[in-house]
């Protein structure tokens, strides 16, 4: 089937701001007396904001209340809130607009499926917001990736059928929302971890327009 649409990952796919998540939560679980390193972070990659903190709690063996659930997300969201403030387009990778160009040119679409909630505001920082035919986010969904809920809603925002829209991400996550929505998957990062991708590529600046049209 033609490609009509691709809808992209945000954090690890088209700027890396996972150091800056893993900041903002080793923040937060420090000062709950809970050890925090970057595997552990790892293993968040594609989770919201409260299945992150709950796997974090868990790991712990630490339960709250859901008051003070959402005390601590507003807590480590403006930890990342002061920690992003600074980012701009020479945070964006590199690849990224050759490859957003192309897709424009070529009249196919382009759409987010992130899971933060804060996309938005990325992506304007990144100086690329007006590049998207549409943004889904965190905020306009009930489900979390590996649910497809977010490549579902972003391909009805797009006008496109699932059937004609490429997903890209770079977590396990992402890729199984990516096929349980019934697109194909283009994975960022290691084969070996994206078993499930139809293609994986080291960097979104290795992945082509020509790779694209291709599927």
């Amino acid at each position: 089937m033609p490609v009509k649409a691709v809808i992209f990952d945000l954090d690890g796919v088209l700027t890396d701001t996972a150091h800056y998540h893993f900041q903002a939560w080793q923040a937060l679980a420090n000062g709950l007396g809970i050890a925090f390193t970057e595997h552990d972070n790892e293993q968040l990659k594609g989770v919201d904001r409260l299945g992150s903190l709950r796997w974090i709690l868990q790991h712990a063996n630490q339960q709250v209340s859901a008051e003070e659930e959402n005390r601590l997300m507003q807590q480590k969201n403006q930890r990342y809130l002061e920690l992003i403030a600074h980012m701009s387009p020479a945070d964006l990778f590199a690849g990224v607009q050759p490859l957003f160009a192309a897709l424009r040119q070529s009249g196919i679409k382009i759409g987010l499926a992130s899971a933060s909630k804060n996309a938005a505001l990325v992506v304007v920082r990144l100086g690329i917001a007006d590049q998207f035919d549409y943004i889904a986010d965190a905020n306009k969904v009930v489900n979390s990736k590996p649910d497809p809920e977010v490549f579902l809603l972003a391909a009805k925002g797009l006008g496109v059928a699932p059937g004609h829209c490429i997903g890209v991400e770079d977590a396990v996550a992402g890729v199984e929302a990516i096929n349980r929505a019934g697109m194909q998957a283009i994975g960022i990062g290691e084969p070996s971890v994206l078993k499930n991708a139809l293609k994986v590529y080291p960097s979104v600046q290795a992945l082509k327009f020509a790779d694209l049209v291709k599927l």
